[in-house]
């Protein structure tokens, strides 16, 4: 199947990232290769480093930067590996770096990938797939009151106790082994009057995503460190597609930029933490009208920008 190369807020994104011709750009989420392709076309001697955990994803984007020669390096592994990826080609710092944190179309559109609720096939969901926790040892193993909780938490549905309840007793029975047994799961945990706003599974099914991959405590353990590896004046872009998601890149880019934790009533800084640079997006940026109309998956995303400080 082909890879979709559809990529959220891309001219807003390589706009922020202001890319110099000679300078060093890493994508730690490379998907279909849609915004390296706008970084690598922008590169005179620069280099280019994309990082993704998915098989697919490092096919299609090999074959898609295929052009750019060997100014594009393209590693297997998790954005929080980064710095480990970069001292191993031997680079210290970067001018860029850009992180999108939704899942990808293609893998969406992957009927056996399990991570849509539009296709009947194996609860699945990792995005890699040398990991061994699965969707469906999540949705059969995880005690009911954990499964409460990353539902609330992670797919903000306000029926989670119900949801997580009929999962609970569905299961004692037989074990939920694809996505349509868990969509009627779900649908008959939801009265039927509260199904009109969108597919009743969406949010249960992100939810499942997010805690498969670990995906929020990634996040959390990794910004302090992508702040450290921008050179003075790199860019860090981020667009997220979840409330705590976007919460923690803003408080993480705050925290960057006014890291002093003396009392307001200090007439001077003691405590010697220095800002690392400025958040440039005080608001977040949002996809514009045209984007929200031709491509629906764009309408909950989020882009936030840091620059580092120039020394």
């Amino acid at each position: 199947m082909e890879f979709k190369h559809y990529s959220v807020m891309l001219d807003e994104t390589i706009e922020e990232l202001k890319v110099k011709p000679d300078g060093i750009y890493v994508d730690g989420t490379l998907g279909g290769g849609g915004h390296a392709y706008q970084v690598c076309s922008r590169l005179g001697g620069g280099r280019f480093i994309g990082i993704d955990q998915d098989d697919a994803a490092i096919r299609a984007a090999g074959e898609r930067l295929q052009p750019f020669g060997d100014k594009v390096t393209i590693v297997r592994s998790n954005y929080r590996n980064m710095r480990a990826v970069l001292e191993e080609l031997g680079i210290q710092r970067v001018d860029g770096i850009l992180l999108d944190l939704g899942v990808s179309s293609h893998q969406l559109d992957t009927e056996d990938r399990g991570f849509s609720y539009r296709y009947d096939a194996p609860l699945d969901m990792r995005m890699d797939r040398r990991q061994g926790l699965t969707a469906k040892e999540i949705v059969n193993e995880y005690p009911e009151m954990e499964l409460y909780r990353i539902i609330r938490d992670y797919g903000e549905d306000k029926f989670a106790k119900n949801i997580a309840k009929h999962i609970a007793k569905a299961r004692a029975v037989k074990p939920i082994e694809t996505t349509f047994e868990l969509n009627e799961i779900i649908k008959a945990a939801i009265p039927a009057k509260m199904r009109k706003d969108g597919h009743p599974s969406k949010q249960t099914f992100q939810a499942i995503r997010i805690e498969c991959n670990r995906e929020l405590e990634v996040l959390r353990e990794s910004l302090d460190e992508l702040v450290e590896l921008l050179n003075p004046g790199g860019r860090l872009c981020i667009i997220t597609f979840h409330s705590l998601e976007d919460r923690m890149v803003k408080v993480a880019f705050k925290k960057n930029e006014s890291p002093c934790t003396c009392p307001p009533e200090f007439p001077m800084c003691v405590c010697g933490k220095v800002s690392k640079g400025n958040v440039v997006t005080r608001k977040p940026i949002l996809p514009s009208e045209k984007e929200l109309e031709e491509n629906s998956r764009s309408k909950s995303a989020k882009l936030r920008v840091f620059e580092r400080a120039s020394e």
